[in-house]
């Protein structure tokens, strides 16, 4: 067998040639691919902006457009009727006026459904303008409260009732009246019924008077705060609103004037 190293190298060397030059060419591929990727341009809507809107600061979320139907929350406060004005025979002009009007109702003491309290406040003015000297009278400030179905005057809620007893006499035997009758045996017999009665009269209005104040001048004021109104033996809806009374009192008569605020429904 002949043995011929050189034909057998140079073939050897032929083959590593062409395995590396495959090597060199997915080589190629690849980064050529790598380039084509890195160059592709980015969609604007998917390179988004740190300093834009929507990652700035969340947009504000309207609760009454998600919920129409939702209540407001009651604080209390009344608008107050416009000022009431007369002007008496002897040329005074009399004005009343209110503002800043609160009335909020709270679970009475009581505890009872009958029972209606309200924590109640404001301002009321009283103004005179006219000839002579300076006025004097009284001005009242209280509230109306009025309720729907009254208990406080009626008797209530009551019950009614009957009792009776009906007594008899039974005889017993082995066969009455063929035979004599063994014995006679009493008996009682008794009736009972009841009900409740509930004593209910048509609505009333109670006046609660706060002051009466007395005054000397043209411009009597008072100020009500975190003051408590109560009444008992309401069923149903009740109202509320308050009310001024101005007087201006003279030797030869009176001039009276009265103000009436918003009704308010609870």
């Amino acid at each position: 067998m002949e043995y011929r190293p050189v034909a057998a190298s140079g073939r050897t060397s032929r083959c590593s040639g062409k395995a590396f030059g495959a090597v060199v060419v997915r080589h190629a591929a690849l980064i050529a691919l790598v380039g084509a990727l890195l160059a592709t341009p980015v969609p604007a809507s998917a390179d988004p902006d740190p300093g834009g809107p929507d990652l700035a600061q969340p947009a504000a979320v309207d609760t009454a457009a998600l919920d129409p139907a939702a209540v407001p929350v009651d604080d209390g406060r009344v608008a107050s009727s416009p000022p009431a004005t007369t002007k008496s025979p002897d040329g005074w002009t009399l004005t009343i006026s209110a503002k800043d009007e609160i009335q909020m109702p709270v679970a009475p003491l009581t505890t009872a459904i009958s029972s209606r309290e309200y924590v109640v406040g404001g301002v009321y003015n009283g103004d005179l303008s006219g000839p002579g000297d300076a006025p004097k009278g009284v001005f009242e400030v209280g509230y109306q409260i009025g309720c729907g179905i009254d208990m406080s005057t009626s008797n209530g809620v009551s019950l009614t009732g009957t009792a009776g007893i009906n007594p008899s006499l039974g005889v017993f035997g082995l066969d009455f009246p063929n035979n004599a009758a063994e014995g006679i045996l009493p008996g009682v017999g008794a009736n009972i019924g009841g009900g409740i009665t509930v004593g209910l009269k048509p609505g009333i209005i109670n006046l609660v008077p706060v002051t009466k104040k007395e005054y000397k001048g043209s411009a009597p004021w008072v100020s009500i705060s975190n003051f408590h109104v109560k009444i008992d033996g309401c069923v149903g809806e009740s109202f509320i609103r308050s009310y001024a009374t101005l007087t201006k009192s003279t030797d030869e008569g009176d001039a009276i004037l009265s103000w009436y605020g918003v009704t308010k429904k609870i």
